[in-house]
């Protein structure tokens, strides 16, 4: 099912650099010359990767705990917080990032604090 809100959604989409882009490929090659372990793990590691200019920091610790994070961190040899912007141009569409927003505590949401139902899921918008 296509979104119908697509084009739209692909406007405020910023694009990356040339340079950005050849910096991610850089990684994936690095990460996969290096990887020792299972496929799904690289896989969702390099999930990270594609989505994280969208995203931004706070939606990857917000759907992701903290071993997990820092796996894949170690993985690609990035750190989230440093190597991607703490929002993305996609930031809005996440559920559980903006309902933490509102909450007023985002932190308290990464640690569970605060239950968020459908913190993972994003809205077609």
């Amino acid at each position: 099912m296509e979104n119908p809100r697509k084009e739209k959604i692909l406007e405020q989409m910023t694009p990356r650099s040339l340079e950005r882009e050849a910096e991610l490929i850089r990684i994936e090659r690095e990460a996969i010359a290096n990887f020792r372990g299972s496929l799904e793990t690289l896989e969702t590691a390099f999930g990270i990767l594609r989505t994280g200019d969208y995203l931004g920091w706070r939606v990857l610790v917000l759907i992701h705990n903290k071993r997990t994070l820092r796996k894949y961190e170690e993985i690609l040899n990035i750190k989230v917080k440093e190597f991607f912007p703490e929002t993305g141009s996609q930031s809005y569409r996440s559920i559980g990032f903006e309902l933490a927003t509102k909450l007023g505590n985002f932190w308290k949401a990464v640690s569970g604090d605060v239950k968020i139902e459908d913190r993972k899921e994003i809205k077609a918008m």
